[in-house]
């Protein structure tokens, strides 16, 4: 047993120039773990709160002294004195401390760097990579990378209406080889987007973000990178794709808009369906996110029926990493896969 016996945050800045927090802890034998708290550009409304200043005179109201406080101050005393190796205890013993069910009282920034931090420090403390205090010391499966090449939507200022466009090495046999054919097909589109003229300006998350006329173009290029970089779109190289539908929905009308691109045409909910399922039965798609809005579940049990079979359909604003969520969603049949944020729940 080695017990925390520091706890020290502070405000820093993001890789998107936003503050955000960062937590360094300390245990009696030598542990040591610091942790940056990451934050999303387009986000689930029933997200975990993360605690921001409000101060207009400070990082335009985006500050996060707040949470801060409440790491340095309320936090440091629950947790100092805790057995760093216990996380779910530490984890628990915060919220409990913050007592809402969102955990609005010390923001979910706050307490997320603190088990963050205790996490790398147990895994400092015992002399293991993360990965393994984590997974085990067996653990030593990586997955096949997602590799974010357009960007569109709230990541970018272009008018794609798909927030990402994404190539996956479905080919590679290490993760190694993998990098190397994202990073070949990147420098291929790099190269096919000069000599078309467009611009090779990058979008939020280091994707390129030229002014295409529409989805399907941002399809279209990627297949075409693909065989530049020497490789076969599908069996080589797939494509995944973010839509995050609930920028494009309108809970009033029931109705989602190609918001950037065109944003007078409105579709029904089959509508929409009925477009990406076009894109999927055409281009070498083997992952879509977020095709639906996050509150709308009976389209989620829709889209899900048809195309649950052909792709994966990954839960992200709908689930925002959830137990509650995830478990209603496997309840109805909903979504096929989550993905993981721990900004999004908080520990």
């Amino acid at each position: 047993m080695s017990i925390i016996t520091d706890v020290l945050a502070r405000e820093v800045l993001d890789s998107r120039g936003n503050p955000t927090v960062e937590v360094e802890l300390y245990t009696e034998d030598g542990g040591f773990g610091r942790a940056l708290v990451p934050s999303g550009a387009s986000t689930g409304e029933h997200e975990a709160v993360e605690l921001r200043d409000g101060d207009k005179d400070r990082f335009g109201g985006k500050g996060v002294l707040k949470a801060v406080g409440h790491v340095n101050n309320e936090i440091a005393k629950a947790v100092i004195g805790l057995d760093v190796t216990e996380q779910r205890l530490i984890d628990q013993t915060m919220i409990d401390l913050d007592g809402t069910p969102n955990k609005g009282k010390f923001g979910a920034n706050a307490i997320l760097g603190v088990s963050l931090a205790a996490a790398r420090a147990a895994a400092d403390e015992v002399g293991l990579p993360l990965y393994q205090y984590l997974g085990g010391p067996n653990a030593h499966v990586l997955p096949t990378p997602m590799m974010n090449v357009l960007n569109g939507g709230a990541h970018s200022t272009n008018t794609v209406d798909f927030q990402e466009f994404m190539i996956m090495p479905v080919g590679a046999k290490s993760v190694r080889e993998a990098v190397r054919m994202g990073s070949e097909t990147f420098h291929a589109l790099q190269a096919l987007l000069k000599s078309k003229g467009d611009i090779t300006a990058v979008g939020d998350e280091g994707g390129f973000a030229p002014n295409l006329k529409d989805n399907e173009e941002a399809f279209e290029l990627l297949v075409e990178a693909i065989k530049k970089a020497g490789y076969k779109p599908g069996d080589d190289i797939a494509l995944a794709f973010d839509v995050a539908a609930s920028e494009m929905y309108d809970a009033e009308s029931k109705t989602y808009t190609t918001k950037w691109s065109n944003p007078d045409k409105k579709y029904t909910t089959e509508e929409w369906t009925d477009m990406i399922d076009g894109y999927i039965n055409k281009y070498p798609i083997v992952s879509v996110e977020d095709p639906i809005d996050e509150n709308d579940w009976e389209g989620w049990q829709t889209f899900t029926k048809r195309m649950g079979d052909k792709v994966q359909i990954v839960g992200d604003d709908l689930f925002v990493t959830n137990t509650d969520y995830l478990k209603k969603g496997i309840d109805m049949g909903v979504a096929n896969s989550i993905l993981i944020k721990l900004n999004q729940i908080g520990t």
